[in-house]
């Protein structure tokens, strides 16, 4: 029995985004956001090593981006389950390594709003992430001190957010557009029930790539190359045409950018817009198209369409959306929190809280499992599928195969993922090697994968002559990284200096400071370097209240000019 005088443990959810990434509570009957040190609930998903060697984390390191583009990094989840190296002042991270160190900060958060020490949450990843990347998320949030105790796909969790307001039956597709990956989930509500029927998406197209489309058509037109331009100047660029980007809704914006002590212009009205972003709107139709074909729909039959993630602001995405569907989406929950609010939800229902312990969720494998076989003598490197995708978790299926000679003393199976009829076109997973006991014959054998709630897979062989059966659970941590790899992590991240949290509204509000001076030119950056100055002397003279009411004018007035 727990003690009384313990906390009970949080209920967590977290998002962890491309571009931002939050933390949710499940507290009095209902799901909460969690704000950082700054008083946001969006934390900036990335990460800055400052010149005192401490690391950086949200807000200001995403103001360090543009001044300090070659000690801050961002949208490193899309390079989650690889093996990049991604470089901080001289200093080398993986991807899970960053990741964990927004998770850190994020936990840290919700300490200071709780008031105790958090050990567990549920974490939301895309529903079309590989094996691979599960692992890896899970990695991350190991070296974060977190234990995940499960994995929810995005779309997922903002049903599970948006079951709890929209209390009636019918078909609905979650369309979730990030700030680096795509999925589109088709369910059903029949509440307590919440049935996914269809899951699919593109790990490679979000919000970051109609910006960079806007990048390089601005710079066709102005006839410069990305090599023309140092770090600081592309950060600059970047910085300003997301900016841009997300004005459009507006009307047509003019942008202008200096560089070598030249000015360059540039305007965008909605048409040119489209016509840059042609192709990627493109992509978004073909996995809806998928999803709609696998769960046996069309697009009349859908009852309400969510739109979740902060690109499906952008009008393109919208009028799609629209288009394509006949109809208008639903808009009243915000696009940003709702995944959040939903892993918190799950993170209930795992618990069996009272306020909604009857909500019953299923879910699907997002893609097609299976292994690398022959047919026939001569072809080899054929894709045999054993769970095919959309198949209700957690599953177990099996199929039967055959040895390819007799006297053959071991059998290799090969676990892939994916769509194509070659193995050489899936992903790779895993492999091992099965012995057999030579014979005159062929022999046959039994292959089943099992794949449980948090999508991670385990295959069983069973020799059908014999009976004889061998286990193999895929190794849980990533790939190519042995214990000793996994503990230099630990001790790589441990070693780090964390700026302090209670400090970091100043340190955000100095490097939003050098931003907006970089940004600005003649009467109006010569205000900002005093500004900068001013702050500068008031925190040399450690008085709090003192520097809480300049933070708070110099925060206003920035506002103000929109920097």
């Amino acid at each position: 029995m727990q003690d009384a005088t313990l906390p009970r443990p949080a209920l967590l959810g977290i998002d962890l985004g491309t571009t931002n990434s939050l933390i949710a509570v499940w507290q009095d009957g209902r799901a909460q956001l969690i704000p950082n040190a700054l008083g946001d609930v969006l934390t900036p998903s990335v990460v800055s090593l400052d010149e005192d060697d401490s690391i950086l984390v949200g807000k200001a390191a995403r103001a360090r981006l543009t001044t300090h583009p070659e000690r801050t990094v961002a949208a490193f989840k899309r390079f989650m389950g690889s093996d990049k190296r991604l470089e901080l002042g001289g200093r080398s991270f993986s991807p899970e390594e960053l990741s964990a160190l927004v998770i850190g900060s994020l936990k840290q958060d919700a300490e200071a709003f709780l008031g105790h020490p958090v050990q567990e949450a549920v974490i939301s990843v895309p529903a079309y992430f590989s094996d691979e990347q599960r692992k890896r998320t899970l990695f991350a949030a190991e070296l974060a001190g977190l234990t995940v105790s499960r994995l929810i796909n995005e779309p997922t969790a903002a049903a599970m957010a948006y079951g709890l307001h929209e209390q009636k039956f019918e078909r609905t597709l979650i369309f979730d557009l990030g700030g680096g990956t795509f999925d589109v989930t088709v369910l059903e509500y029949a509440l307590p029930l919440i049935e996914v029927h269809a899951s699919t998406g593109d790990n490679f197209l979000g919000g970051e790539d109609f910006t960079e489309a806007l990048l390089q058509a601005c710079l066709k037109d102005w006839q410069l190359t990305p090599a023309q331009i140092d770090a600081q100047g592309m950060a600059s660029l970047g910085d300003a045409l997301e900016q841009f980007k997300c004005k459009l809704a507006d009307g047509t914006q003019s942008l202008s950018w200096r560089h070598e002590d030249r000015s360059y212009a540039w305007t965008l009205d909605e048409a040119l817009a489209l016509k840059i972003w042609e192709p990627l709107l493109a992509r978004l139709r073909a996995p809806i198209e998928q999803a709609l074909r696998d769960a046996r729909l069309k697009p009349r039959d859908l009852d309400s369409l969510v739109l979740v993630g902060g690109a499906t602001r952008m009008p393109a995405v919208q009028q799609m959306v629209a288009t394509l569907f006949g109809r208008l989406p639903y808009r009243h929950l915000d696009p940003d929190t709702i995944v959040a609010l939903g892993a918190a939800t799950q993170a209930a229902c795992k618990a069996r809280d009272g306020a909604i312990e009857e909500l019953i969720l299923t879910d699907v494998c997002p893609y097609t499992l299976g292994i690398s076989t022959s047919r026939g003598e001569q072809v080899s490197g054929a894709f045999s599928p054993i769970i095919e995708r959309n198949t209700v978790i957690p599953t177990s299926r099996v199929q039967q195969f055959y040895t390819t000679h007799p006297h053959q003393a071991f059998i290799r199976i090969a676990v892939y993922q994916g769509e194509r009829p070659w193995v050489r076109d899936n992903i790779f997973i895993d492999s091992f090697d099965v012995p057999l006991t030579p014979s005159e014959q062929i022999q046959s054998l039994d292959v089943r994968f099992s794949y449980d709630i948090n999508g991670l897979l385990e295959v069983d062989v069973t020799l059908l002559a014999s009976g004889e059966r061998h286990s193999h659970s895929i190794d849980r941590s990533p790939t190519g990284l042995d214990a000793q790899s996994r503990q230099a992590s630990h001790e790589r991240l441990t070693a780090l200096k964390i700026h302090p949290r209670d400090a970091l509204p100043n340190r955000t509000l100095l490097a939003r400071l050098e931003r907006a001076w970089m940004q600005s030119l003649g009467d109006e950056r010569e205000r900002i370097a005093d500004w900068l100055d001013t702050f500068t002397a008031v925190l040399g003279g450690q008085q709090p209240t003192e520097i809480a009411s300049h933070r708070t004018q110099l925060n206003k007035a920035l506002d103000q000019l929109r920097l």
